[in-house]
């Protein structure tokens, strides 16, 4: 499937657009827009439902190890949210150069430090939703860690590498509701990535 099918579905959603478009006012280090909203945006294209169905809030991730601290994030993100406050849809904004810090703490397992933003990608709990788009002047540039296919046939498939099986099981549970035409594989069916985290 090539990038620029997905980048015109992408557009035809007003917020990702806005983002798109905007992208040199984000100014944060290896930026993308990731995850849920773009493959939602996607599978409403192809349910022929509204471009902003079912998308609860647009993940935003930037990787930036020079300033581990929450503070740093929270203030990136409170200025996006300004700025884009218009679009309707909640910003959540996190680096990725510091999730090891909180990951043990949320989710019971330790994790090496993510050396980017596109290996931090691969780690995202479903094939479908391992997706990112480069918020960069100049042509898109979009990274799918396991391809576009499962994507675009709407199916769902388990992403191995970090999440659970309870935490996939739950939002597989959730885009089903929203999106009925999409195909939930069981987790035994999904795949890992080459990235490993420790034990």
């Amino acid at each position: 499937m090539p990038d620029h099918i997905l980048h015109s579905n992408l557009r035809a959603n007003p917020a990702l657009a806005t983002l798109l478009d905007a992208a040199a006012e984000i100014a944060l280090p290896d930026a993308w827009l990731v995850a849920g909203a773009l493959a939602q945006t996607v599978w409403n294209t192809l349910h022929g439902f509204p471009p902003a169905h079912g998308i609860r809030d647009i993940d935003l991730i930037y990787h930036d190890p020079a300033d581990l601290s929450a503070e740093a994030e929270a203030a990136h993100e409170a200025r996006l949210r300004r700025r884009f406050g218009a679009l309707g849809l909640t910003l959540d904004v996190k680096n990725q150069a510091r999730v090891h810090l909180w990951y043990e703490r949320r989710f019971g397992r330790a994790i090496p430090p993510h050396p980017s933003s596109t290996a931090a990608i691969a780690t995202f709990p479903a094939t479908a939703t391992a997706i990112g788009i480069r918020l960069a002047p100049g042509p898109p540039a979009i990274h799918a860690a396991f391809g576009l296919q499962d994507l675009f046939a709407l199916r769902v498939r388990a992403n191995r590498t970090l999440a659970s099986p309870e935490v996939f099981a739950a939002k597989a549970r959730r885009w089903a509701e929203a999106w009925p035409r999409l195909s939930i594989l069981p987790w035994h069916a999904g795949v890992a990535a080459p990235w490993r985290p420790r034990a």
